[in-house]
């Protein structure tokens, strides 16, 4: 499980990914909201914990941006407001918790996994257009109710790209998604899926093809 952390103190950035990689987390640490957006395009995350107190762009603008642009990604705010307005505001802004520093990591890790569990749960099935994506059993059904038969290549590819619907997704990052079946695949290669992946899709959804930027999954 990979969390991305929002957090300008760098003793309690340093104190929060030693806590949460002894719980077993991957924590990838950046000190503002402009940093943000860079890593969501470049790895997938399973949570995202942020400080409202940060430089620029705060916690607050920063989680009402995630939400308006469309993003699920469980929000975890850690601030040392404990105010109630700032609690019902982050909240209503889409925050999916609220946790007061200063905090015990024990605490903070098993909210982590509550919200991952319960955001895992949610995910297991996506739609996009008439495809319903089952993640769970790596399964993609069409408007007939037909499970595709699609290659490991394949469903990486889908995969990915439902996990950015409506986003570009580069070459790389689909180079990336399948690394583990081929390590040396090429970009032309990579066409030569997604053109068969697109195939089978028929009229449940389609692959668009973004010139010079990578991919997208829509609507058909």
């Amino acid at each position: 499980m990979r969390i991305l952390l929002v957090e300008d103190d760098p003793l309690v950035s340093d104190a929060i990914v030693r806590g949460l990689a002894t719980a077993g987390y991957a924590v990838d640490a950046v000190t503002d909201a402009e940093s943000v957006q860079v890593h969501l395009d470049a790895a997938h995350y399973d949570l995202a914990i942020v400080d409202l107190g940060l430089p620029g762009e705060d916690g607050f603008t920063l989680v009402h941006r995630l939400r308006r642009e469309g993003s699920s990604l469980p929000l975890l705010i850690v601030t040392a407001r404990d105010g109630l307005d700032d609690r019902i505001n982050a909240l209503d802004l889409g925050a999916d918790d609220y946790l007061v520093k200063p905090f015990a990591l024990p605490e903070l890790a098993a909210r982590c996994r509550a919200l991952i569990r319960r955001a895992t749960a949610a995910a297991n099935e996506m739609v996009v257009g008439r495809l319903r994506i089952d993640l769970a059993g790596r399964r993609a059904i069409n408007d007939d109710r037909r499970a595709l038969e699609l290659t490991r290549r394949e469903w990486s590819i889908l995969e990915c790209l439902a996990h950015h619907s409506g986003r570009v997704v580069s070459k790389e990052r689909l180079i990336q998604a399948i690394g583990s079946w081929d390590e040396e695949i090429s970009g032309n290669a990579i066409e030569v899926h997604v053109s068969r992946l697109r195939a089978k899709l028929g009229e449940a959804a389609t692959v668009r093809s973004i010139r010079g930027l990578g991919y997208r999954l829509d609507d058909a």
